[in-house]
């Protein structure tokens, strides 16, 4: 995939051509499962923009906007079981089949991961 300058000069070297080949290319294609051609227009036209010196975010363009801001709490569901969501997860680096201690306390209900539970790493019940 061509970048900066060299992105640039292929755009002007390739003139009047459809978008569908400009973005093909300047390398931006990629495979989907069933083998056939994807072309990948936004992560082109990011580029082009970058290259041309419009930058689209502080911390780097087409990084998203971050989704939903975390609210730590859960509730249970109607069989019984609480779930814990695939944010909180990753942000714990826990893997399926991790267990975790419950601990129930007069100010508040801890649920700590075993074995991380020493380095500080809990979350509260709400």
């Amino acid at each position: 995939m061509l970048t900066g300058p060299e992105l640039l000069a292929k755009v002007k070297e390739l003139g009047d051509v459809s978008k569908s080949e400009l973005v093909r290319e300047c390398g931006y294609v990629s495979s989907k499962k069933d083998g056939s051609e994807r072309l990948n227009f936004t992560a082109f036209y990011e580029a082009l923009l970058n290259a041309k010196g419009v930058n689209l975010g502080a911390d780097g363009a087409g990084q998203g906007k971050g989704g939903r801001k975390l609210s730590y709490t859960t509730r249970i569901q109607f069989n019984g079981n609480l779930m814990v969501g695939k944010a909180y997860t990753a942000m714990l680096d826990l893997k399926p089949g991790d267990e975790f201690e419950i601990k129930l306390g007069k100010k508040a209900d801890q649920v700590d991961p075993f074995g991380q539970h020493r380095r500080g790493v809990s979350s509260r019940l709400v």
